[in-house]
């Protein structure tokens, strides 16, 4: 059996001892609340009935493909700052990749600006709220609402006390995004299992917004596609598609284009791969209270020795609190408008 390389074993160690369910572990969600408004909420549990937080309780590790065979390159980007170790240089290994659960928030093709709601107890999806009222993204010529399926990796946090000294900016306090870039559409709660290829460093109202690309096992396509490069080999102008929208989507809210470290260059997995790492460090000392977690709630259910780890009790009070799921509102028809924003 091929070994992992020691920096990865010591991560997947690691994550094991954060609450990690096993390797076939399936996960449900209930909807509490009305949809299409502003108490829709959607809980998660695990397949027998307990509920638990996304953020904090999925795991950020999935399992492979073939049991304990990984292939965990080492990167070649310079030393981050807080990172005490960074492997050297490793050749490939014939081993499966690693493998990150995704969390659906968003799936493509729709509009509802919908998100873990991190300063809830057990961070349900909600759909954000600005100015009081529902947040949509604007249809963008020539796209339709978001155009990959989109969402965050659990146990990762963009810590805002935290100077990226890559980017110069502090992280937005929210677990990393992902862009799953896969042939299907993905419904909102559902756990994907994923490839990292790259990553986009946006620069959003100031603070470091990481955007993790990546494709899920199960596509069609994903046993041709490992990196970024593949990106462009074989899905040719997606990548641009994908600059132009994060720069211009909050345009038709009246706000300037957004910008992006690196001049909007995408960089590798290898890279992508420190990022998380290091958004993952922070994500254990967050729920350790090692840093000020401000007002990101850390209520869990199952991450060993975490200060904030509730009973199974305590969790099913907090979902059964919330409003019954009943029918849901009508969706304004402005939704579907469709702008034009000069480059």
């Amino acid at each position: 059996m091929m070994r992992a390389p020691r920096g990865l074993s010591r991560l997947l160690q690691a994550a094991r001892g954060w609450g990690c369910p096993g390797a076939m572990s399936r996960y449900g969600t209930e909807q509490r609340g009305r949809p299409n408004s502003p108490d829709y909420r959607l809980y998660f549990k695990t397949a027998d009935g307990k509920y638990i937080s996304p953020f904090h309780d999925i795991p950020l590790f999935a399992a492979s493909k073939e049991k304990e065979h990984y292939n965990w390159k080492a990167t070649a980007m310079p030393k981050r700052e807080g990172d005490k170790e960074i492997p050297a240089k490793r050749s490939k290994t014939t081993g499966s990749e690693v493998l990150f659960n995704m969390i659906v928030e968003v799936p493509r093709w729709t509009n509802a600006k919908m998100e873990i709601a991190t300063e809830e107890p057990l961070n349900p999806i909600k759909q954000d709220i600005k100015k009081g009222k529902l947040r949509y993204v604007a249809n963008i010529f020539p796209h339709k609402g978001y155009i990959w399926n989109y969402g965050a990796l659990p146990q990762t946090w963009e810590d805002p006390n935290h100077m990226d000294n890559i980017t110069g900016c502090c992280g937005d306090n929210d677990p990393i995004d992902v862009c799953e870039i896969g042939s299907k559409v993905r419904y909102s709660g559902e756990i994907v299992q994923v490839k990292v290829l790259g990553v986009l460093a946006l620069i959003d109202e100031g603070e470091t917004d990481w955007k993790i690309i990546a494709i899920s096992v199960d596509d069609p396509e994903a046993h041709k596609i490992h990196d970024i490069d593949d990106v462009k080999k074989h899905k040719p102008g997606y990548l641009e598609a994908t600059v132009d929208w994060f720069q211009l989507y909050k345009v038709p809210d009246d706000k300037p284009k957004n910008h992006f470290a690196f001049n909007g260059e995408f960089k590798d997995k290898d890279f992508a791969v420190e990022i998380i790492k290091s958004t993952h460090e922070h994500w254990k000392a967050l729920l350790h209270k090692k840093t000020d977690g401000g007002t990101i709630n850390r209520t869990n259910v199952l991450v060993s020795g975490s200060p904030f780890c509730c009973t199974e009790e305590d969790a099913r009070s907090i979902v059964q609190s919330a409003p019954m799921h009943v029918s849901g509102d009508a969706v304004s028809p402005e939704v579907d408008y469709w702008y034009f924003c000069p480059k």
